[in-house]
């Protein structure tokens, strides 16, 4: 073989797993696909070390634009006028601790107007939480009284599902907040 030739890579058979459902993906990958089949094309949402795989599989989406808020509380506020406007539910999303905390005020704020947003929060490590892990706070608590359902996911395949429950909790009935955790 000459120098200037290349070696053909072989592709193994993909296996009966893959075959079934696809290649592997992350969870970030995995939410942002979720998200694009609700419909979403645009997300508010504030960078942070839990939330930062998620940023990273929105800049591969062709379907979503991500607005850059300069405080997570104007991040929920904005998904909150999206939703006022264009009758869909808004998203926004921030990291885990203080980032999450900071939605609060714009969660409330759409619970008692009946606005539909869907809040995504980063977390810490599944082993860590409740262990008082840096940066944890439980948001999902702490929305509880404010939101109409939310959820801790622990499970990656729980993703597409609790996805497209989230936006059907929020967008019917009486609409408002659902927190994905």
């Amino acid at each position: 073989m000459s120098k200037t030739a290349k070696k053909e890579v072989s592709k193994s058979a993909p296996t009966s797993a893959e075959a079934a459902n696809g290649p592997a993906m992350m969870g970030s990958d995995i939410l942002v696909k979720a998200l694009e089949r609700e419909g979403v094309d645009v997300i508010f949402a504030y960078p942070g070390g839990a939330s930062m795989e998620i940023h990273q599989a929105l800049t591969r989406s062709e379907k979503i634009r991500t607005y850059l808020p300069r405080h997570e509380q104007g991040g929920v506020f904005a998904a909150e006028g999206y939703a006022r406007a264009t009758g869909k539910a808004g998203v926004c999303m921030a990291t885990s601790g203080p980032g999450a905390t900071n939605l609060v005020t714009g969660i409330a704020d759409a619970f008692m107007d009946s606005v539909p947003i869907v809040a995504i929060t980063g977390q810490v490590a599944q082993n860590m939480i409740g262990k008082g892990a840096f940066q944890e706070t439980d948001i999902f608590g702490l929305t509880l009284p404010i939101v109409n359902h939310s959820y801790l996911i622990t499970d990656i395949a729980d993703i597409p599902r609790i996805v497209q429950e989230a936006f059907h909790i929020a967008t019917t009935g009486r609409p408002g907040p659902v927190l994905i955790d």
